[in-house]
Order: structure tokens, then sequence, then C-alpha cells
């Protein structure tokens, strides 16, 4: 691969790419609020409930 002109840019780019990504990944959860973080946590539980709602198996005879 030495012998390719400009083979030298793409570990490069692919490095750039890479810490760009987690930087943003990273400086987005550093941000996030508290209410998305409440909301988030309650999404098990709230899909629980609609789903164990719906079910005939759970109602009481």
């Amino acid at each position: 691969m030495a012998e390719i002109a400009g083979i030298e840019i793409y570990p490069i780019i692919s490095l750039l790419i890479f810490v760009l990504f987690f930087t943003i990944v990273i400086w987005r959860t550093m941000r996030i609020s508290k209410k998305e973080t409440a909301q988030f946590s309650n999404i098990p539980l709230d899909e629980d409930e609609k789903y164990l709602g719906n079910n005939d198996h759970n109602k009481k005879s």
C-alpha cells in the first residue's frame, strides 16, 4: 500500500472522524437535561404498562 499515492491521508481522516464522533457523543451526553434523563429512565416501565395493560391473561376474573 505504500506505493499508492496519497494513501497516508486515510488513517488521518479516519482518526479525525473517530475523535469527532465521540467528542460529539460525550458533549451531547453531558448537556442532557435532568428532565430528559427522567423520561428515558421511565421508558421500560411505560412500555411494560402499555403491553401488560392490553394482555388478556393479566385480567382478574
